[in-house]
């Protein structure tokens, strides 16, 4: 089992896809590898931020070092995707905020269940007791823990009001109700930001996996919003992580865990470029939960709001989205995706990568 990569234009298949989906999919495929500009094919994935509110506080996220006005999102919204609900694989519910405190949080998992979507979220953990029914009652495909150590006193210094032994045990818990109705779902995986505080751990990371029935865990680098974490950062440490990433290899492959890390800075296939070939504007939809479209969560520039059109397909081929694809691969990329730090896209060779600080990393919010 090798060290395997974030997924950049492929999704994780947990199910077998109807005939129309998978038309749809592969003529997406096909149209964002060709680099179109005007799509026949419909997205693959709807990513739906659900708020920007959070009921933690890392220090490592960006809400520390800029302003978050709370946002909710709309259930209305859900109207828009009806078009094409037979066609697109994936609800993906994630974005700035905490996804789960959205008050209707379950009900967006039954829209998509009751149309045959994959479902996936990603969360801090704090509501997962809460939300274990739901979880099967509506069959959520993948879920995505975020842990920051593989140990209680280091995650809780860097998640503050996130507690790492009742995370465990509401986890435990969806493992054990999982075993018990002998289901494959959900995929189950931790994610860890790693930081001078936390990545010696990794290894430990994935043995902690292991003992509690998680089936992956992922590495992402920090990026530095403001000085208070830049001792933190890892640009420049290369030998010390190859080092651990060797480690974590070799522990995921005895525990049959699947260990996910990004590229060693100097090795990142994108070379010199701004950063990876990105396919977000071909296989996603963004929407925010303050009601515009972004690229993607990972930038601060808005293409329209979602009022400003009337069907879904008058916004897909939109001026603003033509232009974003026509660019976004190009000496002509705006200066956001210039500097990308998205975990997937980003050029892990440039430091720019590791570190935001002076760049406008987030929207404004808008009520």
């Amino acid at each position: 089992m090798s060290i395997i990569r974030a997924r950049r234009l492929d999704l994780k298949e947990t199910r077998p896809l109807t005939p129309l989906r998978r038309e749809n999919s592969d003529r997406n495929e096909r149209e964002a590898l060709e680099g179109a500009v005007k799509l026949r094919s419909y997205p693959r994935r709807l990513v739906l931020e659900m708020t920007s509110a959070c009921n933690i506080r890392c220090k490592m996220c960006g809400r520390v070092a800029a302003d978050f006005t709370p946002t909710v999102f709309k259930k209305d919204w859900l109207s828009i995707f009806e078009p094409i609900a037979d066609k697109i694989e994936e609800v993906t519910l994630l974005g700035w905020g905490e996804p789960t405190l959205h008050p209707e949080f379950s009900e967006f998992l039954a829209w998509a269940h009751a149309r045959g979507l994959r479902i996936f979220f990603c969360t801090n953990g704090t509501r997962l007791k809460a939300l274990t029914e739901d979880i099967f009652r509506y069959e959520v495909d993948l879920l995505t823990v975020s842990l920051d150590g593989a140990d209680a006193a280091t995650n809780n210094a860097i998640r503050c009001g996130a507690d790492f032994d009742t995370i465990l045990r509401d986890v435990e818990g969806i493992v054990e109700k999982k075993r018990a109705l002998g289901v494959q779902y959900p995929y189950l995986s931790f994610v860890m930001t790693m930081m001078d505080s936390n990545f010696r751990s990794f290894p430990d990371y994935v043995r902690l996996a292991k003992k509690v029935g998680i089936q992956e865990v992922k590495g992402v680098y920090l990026t530095v919003f403001d000085d208070a974490m830049a001792a933190e950062s890892l640009e420049g440490r290369t030998e010390e992580l190859r080092e651990v990433y060797a480690q974590a290899q070799a522990q995921g492959e005895e525990l049959g865990i699947e260990v996910k890390l990004p590229y060693l800075q100097g090795e990142d296939i994108a070379g010199d470029a701004p950063h990876k070939d990105c396919y977000v504007g071909w296989r996603d939809f963004f929407l925010g939960s303050d009601g515009f479209v972004r690229s993607c969560m990972s930038t601060p520039v808005k293409l329209f709001r979602v009022e400003d059109y009337s069907s879904f397909d008058q916004m897909w081929n939109s001026p603003e989205y033509q232009a974003f694809r026509a660019a976004v691969n190009t000496e002509n990329m705006c200066a956001a995706c210039r500097n990308c730090y998205q975990a997937s896209a980003a050029n892990w060779n440039r430091p720019s990568s590791f570190d935001q600080r002076g760049q406008t990393f987030a929207p404004e919010w808008e009520g």
